[in-house]
């Protein structure tokens, strides 16, 4: 357990994730034999160091099926299993290959910050699918004018909605889109208006809508990593919310009890009166 959660062995995981990486670039350059061999054998050692490092993870559990109930440890324990497949001249070399190349993603399993941005991103997407949903209304809509108008113009700009799509996506993501504009300008002196409005729906207001989305689900998943390590001020907000729910219910039970005592009291005074 010790080791596991040591820094030092969190740094030297990083340092074998990022060797790993710079020697799958460095295969793709034409070098010579000898240094081929040489990165084979980094290679098993850096598939080995994985394996060790695995390992050690999963003994550290208290009880072994716990590794597997977290995302990010079957994550990696997916991305070491296929590293194990030998890189020889079968059928299998180039898949062991490919896959090899997602050894690099283990980063984000080791960093802390790169798990909260993925998470994030990930939490985010259902609500990102309904501003997407939107904004291919809004394409929809502007492609379907866009072809009624302009077609005549410029056949393969807006020959079809499926092409006026494609071209709506080039206005969007600003590639050339004043040369489409001026093109249509000629001919309707006021298509100027189409394309602003287009870029002021999409540009300005839907794609900030995806941008607040994603800043709002990251500060929610960093306030639950402050407040599951302890730091920082959600972390210090949850420990008030519990422990002024623990003095409520003591409160409460103080009540209760000077309730009781009070009509023991009442009742003995009542007996003396009453004999």
């Amino acid at each position: 357990m010790r080791l596991r959660s040591n820094k030092l062995f969190e740094s030297a995981v990083i340092a074998v994730i990022i060797a790993s990486a710079l020697l799958i670039g460095v295969k793709t350059y034409d070098i010579d034999p000898v240094w081929i061999s040489v990165l084979e054998i980094l290679d098993i050692g850096v598939t080995t160091l994985f394996l060790v490092e695995i390992c050690v993870r999963m003994a550290a559990e208290r009880r072994f099926l716990d590794f597997f109930k977290q995302g990010w440890n079957l994550f990696d324990f997916t991305i070491v299993v296929v590293s194990l497949i030998p890189m020889d001249n079968t059928e299998m070399a180039l898949l062991a290959r490919l896959l090899r190349i997602f050894r690099v993603l283990r980063l984000i399993s080791v960093i802390p910050e790169l798990r909260l941005l993925v998470n994030a991103l990930i939490v985010s997407i259902p609500r990102m699918g309904y501003v997407a949903l939107l904004m291919f209304i809004i394409f929809y809509i502007y492609a379907a004018i866009g072809c009624h108008l302009f077609e005549h113009i410029n056949p393969v700009l807006w020959g079809n909605v499926s092409i006026a799509l494609l071209t709506l996506f080039r206005i969007a993501t600003f590639e050339d889109w004043t040369d489409v504009m001026y093109e249509t300008m000629d001919s309707y002196g006021w298509s100027w208006i189409y394309y602003l409005t287009f870029i002021f729906f999409t540009a300005f207001v839907l794609l900030n809508m995806m941008i607040g989305i994603v800043l709002d689900v990251m500060q929610r998943e960093h306030e639950n990593m402050e407040r599951d390590e302890g730091k920082g001020e959600a972390a210090e907000v949850h420990w008030l919310k519990e422990h002024t729910g623990a003095i409520e219910e003591r409160l409460v039970r103080i009540e209760a009890l000077l309730e009781s005592h009070a009509g023991k009291c009442a009742e003995s005074i009542r007996k003396p009166e009453g004999g």
